[in-house]
This record gives structure tokens, C-alpha cells and sequence, in this order.
């Protein structure tokens, strides 16, 4: 296999192991419902420390991840802010941000994704998916940078979504019409696409001509190309026109014995007067419940991002159209990836949310089927709150909706031969005004990007219903530091600590329901039943009450019986050798230094 190189590789290339782990810090003022961090989840942070933060709860819970991260065009402004040890590295983030003039753009991008996408594949579920949406400045460095990641033989797809619904006149070579949509699975040989909801038109298709009591049906062709050796035959009409055999350079597609077994079946169309060239009956019963994705997508289905600027305008408020979100994905997109990729009980991760649009079909999902997806958004910039977190809160509640609602009235190419012809343009104009305009509070007219729009605009104001739900939003606390334990300068509460433990002792996601702090109870994993004996406070932890004893590792094994017990804890008054000649099934791991010791199994 081939594999990508770019500059500050070797830097990033194991960078995601050195990031420390920062807790999720609920904000209960700027949540919708109970502050939980087993459920919705909104965090304002970069979103590389938040992954890291979520491995512990959720690694390997994940079904299905969706980011639109930058594209790099060169006019986006992104900034490279991962704070690498290499000069090189550090270097960049002197010169940030990014633009089209710099000759290391795509090696920045690939820097900033690669560390990022390593945490994404440890998150997703052996069952997952991830799904990526970009342009001709990175798709192909994506492609080799996740064929490093998840293995090239994990690929599955590159959907074309059409999102422009009219080429743009002034595009210099070509009017770039869609954007990339990258699909991924953890594990291929276990990850399958869920069929799509069958059409109206699909189903039109068939009929049922001669009242078959299986249902409708259409005819396929009993012919085909590939060579087959018992595909020649001729052929009697219940007419009594014979059929030599198959057209030239056909084969039937059933050996003779199974052509007249369906005959007999009543599986074989004839023709009305039954002279025509025999068809297969295909019925509408026995056909898959519904369709097989395709790798097209038409913004007919999906949404174009005109759409995605006009949801986010009629739920939240600006002061001009132009200071929208610039690239919003449309609901119907996601909801397309969502109808692929999850199930009513999925969790679906973004760590590019953005405008929240991930969040929002999550929740139209669930209001849809009844489901209880939960959905993790991270946003590390300032609008995390009034945009991001915002929409979800209008979507969820409701909103009352102020405002313009538009209707195309024209839209046409503008060109110079339109300049010589402008009194007749004029003219049609004026007939569009004098035949629509009594219904519309005022007509307007513009040129832009090349094309002349005429939209009829009318005020209205109305109230949309709530999809309900709830959410968390989260900021990222201090990072754990280990170091600064030792001197008890920082203390992480217990379920923090127990969090990260629990996570780099087993390689499992921490479940907190099972959790007793009381009890000094993290969970089971595959192989222990997991301790900590310990409280944030430096005077307990220099207590003998902290320290493992015989009588202690006696007790946790009576009181969670059947498992190896792995013990966290800062001191310990028993040996390993005592614990294994009193057959006690414990082992013990010291605070917080010898961490990463265990045996993982």
C-alpha cells in the first residue's frame, strides 16, 4: 500500500497518545434539561483535547461519525493550533492563519486532521462508520491518510453529493457543482448500509395485468449477456410460436428444467395473447424491503446549500442574509447519512459541528421514529453557544419564526448579450411583477454570481413546533495532570480520575452507571472488576484509610465475587505475595505514578 508523506508527520504521527486528558465541565445555565454526560452532548473546546476527553466514556460506543472539516481552499482562515513539540511545528503556529498563499497549507491540513482522525477510529464501534465531507483542495490526501488509519481495505465508498442546484456563470474553468462525501467502516466485514425507504415511483413500476394473487409485479428480461452453458434453448409459446433460443450474443438466464418449473409456477408473462418473447415476473412481495444506496446523491434529495443557509436564517436571527454560517450542511443530507448509518439506539459524533446541523437531524430522527440516538457535537469556536448550541435550543423548544419567505419568480444566467436586450429584459420583468406581485409584499431584484434572480418576498410569522430532546453543553476542565498530582497541587474528583483510569487500565469505555463512589466501585471490564480507593483531598490520601490491606482486598472480592479485582490506590499495607497465598483474586495498581503498568489482558 501506498502511503502519504507530508511535512511534521513523524511529529503528529503518534501525537494523539500525548494529549492529556481534560474533563467535560457541564454548564448547567446553557443546557436543555438535567446536565448528564451520558447523554446529548454540546462541548466548546478544541476538538482534538475533546476527543481525547470522550475515549474514556466512549470508546468504541460510537456508530457513526460525520465531520465537515476545513476544506483548505486557501480562503477559509482556518488556524493550525495543536501545540506539537517540534520547532518545525511551533514555527506554524506563529504564522497562522492559513491562507492561499502559504506553500504548506496541505501539510498543515493533514498535520491538524491526522491526530484527530487516529482518536475518531479508537471512539467508533467495531460496527461503525465514518463519513467525511471535502473538495477536490483535500479528498485525495484524506483518502491515503485514511487508508493509513483504517486500512484501505475499510474504504467503502465516495458518494457525489450534488449541491448546487444551478451552475455558476461565473466560474473561471468549470462550475464545481458538488463536494465530496467519504464513507469508511471500522470494520468492513461487519458494517452494512441500511437500505433506503422505497419510492412511490419505484413501487409504481409495478402492476398486476393478469391479477396474480402474489400482487404486482414487472417483467424482467430473461436474457442476459454472461455465457451460460445450459442458456440455449428453444423455446414453445403457449401460441405455438417457438423461439429458436435467445437473441444473438444472449444466453436465457435458467437452464430449461427451471424455465418451465417458474412456467409452471405461474412466474413467466407471455404477452397478452401469449406470443411475446417470455419475461421473468418479478413481484413487488419479494423484492427487498427497500432500496440500495447509491453513490449519487441529488440535492432533489439531499438538499443544496442554498437550503442549508435558508433552514439556519428561519430559525435563528441576523442581521443580514450575508453573515449566515458560511458552508451549513442541509438537514436532509444528514438525515440521508443518518438513515444509512445508525439506528434508533446510535450514537452519532461531529467534532466539526459547525451550525449544529448533526444535532439537529439527530433529534428530527428521533421525533421521526421514536428513537433515542444521542448525538456529540464539538465546536472550539466563540459561536459554540449563540450559534451551535443556540439552534439546537430553538429546535427542541420551538420557536417563533419572524421573517421573510421567499419565492423564485425568475432565475436566469446574466450575460453581456442581455445588456443589448436590456429594454425586453426589463419588460419581462415588469410582466412578472404585474402577474405575481399582488401576492407578495414587495418583488426583488438582483444580480449575483452572474445570475439574475427576481424573488417575490412576503412577511410572515408563525410558530415552529419543538422536536424536543435535550442536551449538555460542556466546556473542557484543566487537563489531569499526573505530575502535579503527586504534589496534590491538583485533584481531579473521583469519577474524573476513575474515568481516565478505568479506560487506559482496561481499554474499555467507562460506563458511569455503574460507578459507586461510595464504594470506591468504577465497573467491570472483560477481565476485572475495577477499584479506586480515593477522595480529592491530599490529607485522606496520606491516610492509612487509603492504603489496600488483606482485610480490604477480602472484602471488595466477597462483595463483586467471579472476576479478578484491579485496585487503584495511593498506598498499599499487603503484598502482591500474600494476596496470591491467600488465594485473594486482587492486584494492585499505586497512585499515580505506576498507571500505566497494568496488564491490559
Amino acid at each position: 500500500m501506498s502511503e502519504l508523506f507530508f511535512k511534521g508527520k513523524e511529529f503528529v504521527f503518534n501525537h494523539h497518545l500525548t494529549v492529556p486528558h481534560r474533563p467535560l465541565v457541564p454548564d448547567p445555565q446553557k443546557s436543555v434539561g438535567q446536565p448528564r454526560l451520558d447523554g446529548n452532548l454540546v462541548i466548546q473546546g478544541d476538538n482534538l483535547h475533546a476527543l481525547k476527553s470522550l475515549l474514556p466514556m466512549y470508546a468504541g460506543r460510537v456508530d457513526c461519525v460525520f465531520i465537515d472539516p476545513p476544506y483548505n481552499t486557501g480562503n477559509e482562515g482556518w488556524s493550525y493550533n495543536d501545540n506539537v513539540n517540534s520547532p518545525m511545528l511551533q514555527e506554524w503556529l506563529r504564522s497562522n492563519p492559513i491562507g492561499i498563499e502559504d506553500g504548506l497549507r496541505h501539510d498543515k491540513w493533514c498535520a491538524m486532521m491526522w491526530p484527530r482522525l487516529r482518536l475518531l477510529h479508537e471512539l467508533l464501534s467495531d460496527a461503525g462508520s465514518i463519513w467525511i465531507t471535502l473538495d477536490d483542495n483535500e479528498v485525495h490526501r484524506a483518502r491515503s491518510m485514511l487508508d493509513g488509519i483504517f486500512g484501505e481495505h475499510n474504504f467503502v465508498a465516495t458518494c457525489i453529493w450534488h449541491k448546487n442546484y444551478s451552475p455558476k456563470p461565473s466560474a473561471q474553468y468549470f462550475s464545481e457543482d458538488h463536494d465530496y462525501l467519504l464513507v469508511y467502516a471500522k470494520k468492513k466485514e461487519v458494517w452494512r448500509p441500511n437500505l433506503l425507504e422505497r419510492t412511490d415511483d419505484m413501487n409504481a413500476r409495478y402492476s398486476n395485468p393478469d391479477n396474480d394473487a402474489r400482487g404486482p409485479w414487472k417483467p424482467g428480461d430473461l436474457s442476459a449477456r454472461n455465457y451460460y452453458s445450459e442458456g440455449v434453448y428453444p423455446i414453445t409459446c403457449p401460441s405455438g410460436r417457438v423461439i429458436d433460443g435467445p437473441p444473438g450474443g444472449n444466453y436465457w438466464r435458467v437452464k430449461e428444467s427451471k424455465f418451465k418449473e417458474m412456467d409452471r409456477d405461474g412466474r413467466i408473462w407471455w404477452g397478452e395473447d401469449g406470443n411475446n418473447i417470455p419475461a421473468i415476473k418479478r413481484f413487488l412481495s419479494e423484492v427487498k424491503s427497500g432500496r440500495v444506496p447509491q453513490t449519487l446523491w441529488e440535492h432533489s434529495e439531499v438538499g443544496h446549500t442554498q437550503d442549508a443557509k435558508k433552514e439556519l436564517l428561519s430559525i435563528l436571527d441576523f442581521e443580514r442574509a450575508d453573515d449566515v454560517f458560511v458552508t451549513p450542511k442541509p438537514v436532509a443530507l444528514l438525515s440521508r447519512i443518518l438513515e444509512l448509518a445508525t439506528t434508533e439506539h446510535s450514537i452519532v459524533l461531529d467534532s466539526f459541528a459547525g451550525s449544529g446541523t448533526t444535532g439537529h437531524a439527530v433529534l428530527a430522527a428521533n421525533k421521526s421514529d421514536g428513537g433515542d440516538r444521542k448525538f456529540i457535537l464539538v465546536e472550539c469556536e466563540g459561536y459554540a453557544d449563540a450559534l451551535t448550541a443556540e439552534r439546537l435550543r430553538r429546535v427542541i423548544n420551538g420557536y417563533a419564526f419572524q421573517g421573510n419567505h421567499r419565492t423564485e419568480l425568475l432565475n436566469r444566467p446574466f450575460t453581456f448579450t442581455d445588456l443589448k436586450k436590456a429594454d425586453k429584459l426589463l419588460d419581462d420583468i415588469a410582466a412578472i411583477e404585474n402577474l405575481e406581485g399582488s401576492q407578495y409584499d414587495k418583488v426583488e431584484k438582483k444580480i449575483k454570481d452572474g445570475v439574475l434572480l427576481v424573488e417575490g418576498v412576503k412577511q410572515i410569522a408563525e410558530r415552529m413546533e419543538g422536536l424536543g430532546g435535550e442536551f449538555t453543553y460542556c466546556t473542557l476542565g484543566e487537563a489531569v495532570d499526573l505530575d502535579r498530582m503527586l504534589t496534590g497541587e491538583v485533584l481531579p474528583s473521583f469519577e474524573q480520575l476513575g474515568a481516565l483510569l478505568f479506560h487506559m487500565a482496561t481499554n474499555e469505555a467507562f460506563n458511569p452507571s455503574g460507578m459507586s463512589e461510595q464504594d470506591g466501585y468504577l465497573g467491570e471490564s472483560a477481565i476485572y472488576h475495577v477499584w479506586l480507593i480515593y477522595k480529592p483531598a491530599l490529607d485522606f490520601l496520606k491516610c492509612k484509610d487509603a492504603a489496600l490491606t488483606l482485610a480490604k482486598a477480602q472484602a471488595l472480592v466477597a462483595a463483586k465475587p467471579g472476576k479478578r479485582h484491579l485496585v487503584f490506590a495511593p498506598a498499599k499495607f499487603v503484598s502482591q505475595k500474600l494476596l496470591d497465598e491467600a488465594k485473594v483474586p486482587v492486584e494492585y495498581a499505586p497512585l499515580p505514578w505506576a498507571l500505566y503498568r497494568v496488564d491490559r489482558g
